[in-house]
């Protein structure tokens, strides 16, 4: 193979250069792409003729069901807003710790009635 003097090249013999090579790696890669997914085939074929091994049964069982979690805590300037107490604090309720409310101040009534008259955790000391 000669070597190209790529610096002595003007721009339309360069620009068709790069058209070519771009054809041929085009090419090149969308056979390597077809000989990879073929062999990907054959081997997940082969993994599914193994036996003692599960096949796919997590695509084919549906998402557990988790029961409703009630609403916990509420946002006493806008008491539509609630928090069940799991996942990550609302900013309101984060914002409400740091003005000096408790959590106690933010539960809401009924759990509050169910729970005595304080919170869970003042029962524990």
């Amino acid at each position: 193979m000669r070597k190209l003097d790529i610096a002595a090249m003007d721009f339309d013999e360069l620009w068709l250069l790069h058209e070519e090579l771009t054809k041929i790696l085009a090419e090149k890669i969308s056979a390597e792409k077809r000989k990879l997914e073929k062999r990907l085939a054959q081997l997940s074929r082969q993994i599914d003729d193994v036996p003692g091994l599960p096949k796919q049964q997590k695509a084919d069982r549906p998402r557990r069901k988790y029961p409703k979690v009630l609403p916990k805590y509420f946002n006493p300037s806008a008491p539509l807003e609630t928090w069940s107490g799991r996942g990550k604090q609302p900013r309101w309720f984060a914002a409400a710790i740091r003005s000096g409310h408790k959590l106690d101040d933010l539960l809401i009534p009924s759990v509050r009635s169910a729970t005595g008259t304080r919170g869970r955790r003042d029962q524990r000391s």
